[in-house]
């Protein structure tokens, strides 16, 4: 079964589905897994930013990839997407609820650089 797209200014947000509802740690994974979400989490830390800014940020990463995972945030409750009336006309921004995460995203980056020196 195809999902019909819905255009931006239409989108609504569900909550997304926890694949194995008794694991905090799936839970977890499912929320803020994957290769892009915690590098966002990083880059609104530092404040709102608009899309483009946010793929100034991230090089690597496609248009298409950070609609989806700022989409995916979105629906967590982690990140905040807000229209303006200036341009550019959206801005996302960390919710209350997404301002928890960034001691932990941290504690991930300061793993990497050790993990990273390690097999220098």
């Amino acid at each position: 079964m195809t999902r019909q797209k819905e255009p931006p200014g239409n989108l609504r947000l569900h909550r997304r589905s926890n694949p194995v509802s008794d694991c905090p740690l799936t839970a977890a994974l499912a929320a803020i897994g994957g290769k892009w979400k915690l590098i966002i989490i990083y880059w609104l830390n530092d404040g709102p930013k608009h899309f483009a800014g946010l793929r100034r940020e991230m090089p690597g990463i496609s248009q298409k990839v950070l609609t989806q995972q700022l989409r995916e945030l979105q629906a967590d409750g982690i990140v905040a997407r807000k229209a303006t009336e200036r341009v550019p006309a959206v801005v996302y921004s960390l919710t209350d609820y997404g301002r928890s995460l960034p001691p932990l995203v941290e504690n991930v980056r300061r793993w990497g650089r050790v993990h990273i020196e390690r097999y220098r």
